[in-house]
């Protein structure tokens, strides 16, 4: 994610004395002082940004991170690096959640948003081609060409490109979409994610500061659902199609070329690769990665990682021809 968030305002200056105190941890008094920027996955992060290490699937992520405060537990803090500052806790992800609503003190916050469609604003945007009831929020940029269907509504500081066309009763917020794109009917774009964590009491919400991001050539179906990223993107390919009712759950990254049918879920921070076929119903766990070129039949349930041009089916989905000789 960028440095600059389009959707979030952060807190001007936070100290790590400051996230001490949320987290409640007792550390050296020579770092009290340190500015922290941002908190940001392994991957992302700079050396002034706050980080977290909760997996040790992740282990590859950490080696790697510029980050210099890193969040971990206890049993997994023999991982870090002595370079590295360990803000040790019981759970890294409540802590996570608890740090980043206080860097961005509405991230919780996924109501509508008041807008006032001034005559100034209805000026602005003459030139385009809008059904009746559209609300456009601030600082939104629509390329030439684009249309926008009946009852639709596109929040504050959302990018659409040139030759777009956004269908009837469509819901766009924190989004960034490229160019000859087709967002069809009852499409919502860029909510926050099914984040939480289960408590007896009161589940605790987990904030979603990403957006989403749709590239060119890119076809939405109708009613299809969106989430935007936790801390990354939720990113849609180039040339990638999409079918009715599909969901896409937070952090999930499409590559390009693909193509996924009706009434497919993919959970949260899967990856999918190039040139995928996913047959409809299908299913795929979160935090899995699809390779290049597979093919996923329909009413699939798939848990596991798929490697490079692998065609599956069945539940669990396994390779077609192992399915296949199975059930003979």
């Amino acid at each position: 994610m960028k440095a600059t968030n389009l959707f979030f305002k952060k807190r001007k200056k936070i100290y790590f004395y400051d996230l001490l105190k949320i987290l409640k941890i007792k550390y050296k008094k020579k770092y009290k002082n340190f500015l922290v920027n941002d908190v940001q996955n392994l991957d992302t992060a700079k050396n002034t940004d706050i980080s977290f290490f909760h997996s040790s699937k992740y282990k590859d992520s950490l080696k790697a991170t510029k980050s210099n405060f890193i969040i971990t537990t206890l049993e997994l803090s023999n991982h870090l690096p002595k370079s590295k500052i360990k803000l040790i806790v019981k759970n890294v992800l409540i802590s996570v959640a608890k740090i980043t609503e206080y860097f961005y003190p509405n991230s919780l916050n996924d109501q509508f948003e008041p807008i006032n469609m001034s005559l100034n604003k209805i000026k602005k945007y003459k030139k385009f081609n809008f059904g009746s009831n559209v609300i456009i929020g601030e600082n939104v940029k629509i390329g030439a060409n684009s249309t926008i269907g009946h009852n639709s509504i596109i929040e504050s500081n959302v990018v659409i490109g040139k030759n777009c066309n956004i269908g009837s009763n469509v819901i766009i917020k924190k989004s960034i979409i490229g160019n000859d794109v087709s967002i069809q009917d009852g499409a919502i774009i860029g909510k926050k994610g099914f984040g939480f964590f289960p408590n007896k009491n009161k589940n605790i919400r987990y904030p979603h500061i990403g957006m989403v991001i749709i590239g060119n050539n890119v076809e939405i179906g109708s009613n299809n659902t969106i989430d935007r990223g936790s801390l990354s993107n939720t990113i849609i390919g180039n040339n990638s199609f999409l079918d009715n009712q599909v969901h896409i759950a937070h952090n999930v990254k499409i590559g390009i070329n693909c193509i996924i049918a009706g009434q497919v879920g993919i959970a949260g921070s899967s990856t999918i690769g190039d040139n995928v076929m996913i047959g409809g119903q299908a299913g795929i766990s979160g935090h899995l990665t699809i390779g290049n070129n597979v093919k996923i039949a329909g009413g699939s349930g798939v848990i596991k990682n798929i490697p490079d041009n692998t065609k599956v089916m069945g539940y669990p989905a396994k390779d077609i021809k192992k399915f296949i000789k199975k059930k003979i």
